[in-house]
C-alpha cells in the first residue's frame, strides 16, 4: 500500500512539474498571445520572434541537461528551474518591454525542461528501480492537464475583464501551488543510490541508422507540433466567426491532450511504439491541415481534439522509447532526442510569424507544418520495415 501510495506522489510530482514549467511557463503565452497583441502592441512578427526565443531557451535547457550525469545536481536543477518558472511568468506582467519580454521567455524556456526531461528521467529510474512497468503516458498527461487548467483560469480572467499583466500575476500564483508537490515529492536520487547501485539495469541502445532516423522523424513532429501549439489560439481569434472561442479551443484541445497519452500507451503495447507513432503523425497531420479548409466551429473543435492528442502521445512515446534503450541514464538520450525536436521548435514560430504578417494568413504555415509531418510519416514507415525496435 505505501509502495503504491509512493507511486502516486510520484506521478503527482511530475504532473505539477508539468503544470508548472509547461502548462504556466509556457502554453499560457499561447492563450494570452491575442490579448497582448491587442492591449500591449505585440506585433505578429513579435510574439513569432518571443516564442522562437522561449523555445532556444528550452533547447539550451536540454543542452544543459544532456550534459550533466550526476542525478545530484539534476535533482538540484529540477528545483530551481521550479522557482525561475514561477519567477518569469509573474515577470512577464510587470513590463512592456519586448526585449525583456525576450529574456523572460528564454529562462523561461530553459525551465521547461525542468517537467519534460529532469522529472522524466527521474520518474522513468525510480520505475525502473521499483519493478515497475516503464510508462510515462502518466507523467505526461500532465502536458495536455497543464494546456487545460491554465487555459481554464485565462478564460475566467477573460470573463471577468482582467487585463494581461494581470493575467501574468495570477498564473504565477496559481504556478506556486503546483510548485509544492512538484518539489516534495520528486524522486530524490541520492536518497536511491544505494538501490541503484544494487539494482543494474543493462542499457540496449539502437543502431546509428535508427538513432539519425527517429531524431530526425521528432524533428519533424517539432516543426509540426509548435506552430498549431503557439498560434491555435490566435488563429481561431483570427476568424471573424470565431472571434471569441479561441480560448475556449485551447481548453478542449488540453483536455484531448490528457487521456490520450494513456491511449497512447495501451496501443504501444499491442501494436509497438512505431506502429503507434505512424498513426499519431497520420492524425495529427488531419489535425493540422482542417483549420485551412474549413472555418466551422465543428471543424476547428476536431482539428484541436486531433491535434492535442497526438502532439503529447508523440512526445510520450518518443522519451519513453528512449528510456528504454538506456534505462541506467534515460535523461541523457531523452535530450538528445529532444534537441532535434528544439530545433525544430526554433525555426517555425519566428518563419510562421513572418509568412502571416506578410500574407495575412497562417495557412502557409499550417502547410509548412503539415508537409514537415508527412516527411516524418515517411521516415517513421522506413523504420518499421526496418523492425528494429526491441
Amino acid at each position: 500500500m505505501s509502495n503504491q501510495l509512493s507511486k502516486i506522489k510520484v506521478y503527482t510530482a511530475g504532473i505539477c512539474s508539468l503544470i508548472v514549467t509547461a502548462g504556466i511557463a509556457r502554453f499560457s503565452y499561447t492563450s494570452l498571445l491575442p490579448l497582448m497583441q491587442s492591449d500591449a502592441g505585440l506585433t505578429e512578427v513579435g510574439g513569432g520572434w518571443l516564442a522562437t526565443i522561449n523555445y532556444l531557451g528550452y533547447l539550451v535547457g536540454v543542452l544543459i541537461v544532456s550534459n550533466l550525469n550526476n542525478l545530484t545536481h539534476k535533482y538540484l536543477l529540477y528545483r530551481l528551474y521550479l522557482v525561475l518558472a514561477v519567477v518569469t511568468t509573474a515577470a512577464m506582467g510587470l513590463t512592456t518591454d519586448i526585449y525583456l519580454w525576450a529574456i523572460l521567455r528564454f529562462i523561461s524556456g530553459i525551465c521547461t525542461s525542468a517537467g519534460f526531461i529532469i522529472a522524466s528521467g527521474l520518474i522513468l529510474k525510480w520505475l525502473v528501480h521499483h519493478g515497475k512497468r516503464g510508462e510515462l503516458g502518466i507523467h505526461f498527461s500532465g502536458i495536455g492537464l497543464s494546456i487545460f487548467i491554465a487555459a481554464i483560469l485565462v478564460e475566467i480572467l477573460l470573463r471577468l475583464s482582467v487585463g494581461w499583466q494581470y493575467q501574468w500575476l495570477y498564473l504565477s500564483l496559481m504556478a506556486i501551488v503546483f510548485a509544492i508537490p512538484a518539489w516534495i515529492w520528486i524522486p530524490n536520487p541520492a536518497r536511491n543510490m544505494d538501490s541503484l547501485v544494487a539494482n543494474k539495469v543493462k542499457d540496449c541502445p539502437p543502431s546509428k541508422v535508427f538513432t539519425w532516423v527517429i531524431m530526425a522523424a521528432y524533428f519533424c513532429a517539432g516543426y509540426g507540433y509548435v506552430v498549431s501549439a503557439t498560434f491555435i489560439v490566435d488563429i481561431v481569434e483570427g476568424i471573424p466567426s470565431l472571434t471569441g472561442r479561441g480560448q475556449q479551443v485551447f481548453i478542449l484541445l488540453g483536455l484531448a491532450a490528457t487521456p490520450a497519452v494513456l491511449i497512447a500507451d495501451r496501443i504501444a503495447r499491442k501494436w509497438g511504439y512505431l506502429m503507434t507513432l505512424f498513426l499519431a503523425f497520420c492524425l495529427q497531420i488531419v489535425g493540422i491541415m482542417l483549420p485551412t479548409l474549413s472555418a466551422n466551429l465543428i471543424v476547428i473543435a476536431i482539428s484541436a481534439i486531433l491535434f492535442g492528442a497526438t502532439f503529447v502521445a508523440i512526445v510520450s512515446l518518443v522519451l519513453t522509447m528512449a528510456g528504454h534503450f538506456y534505462p541506467s541514464n534515460p535523461a541523457k538520450f531523452m535530450g538528445k532526442m529532444t534537441l532535434a525536436y528544439g530545433v525544430a521548435q526554433i525555426i517555425a514560430p519566428a518563419s510562421t510569424g513572418l509568412l502571416t504578417a506578410w500574407l495575412g494568413s497562417y495557412n502557409l504555415g499550417l502547410y509548412l507544418s503539415a508537409g514537415t509531418m508527412l516527411i516524418g510519416t515517411l521516415l517513421i514507415t522506413y523504420l518499421i520495415k526496418r523492425d528494429e525496435i526491441p
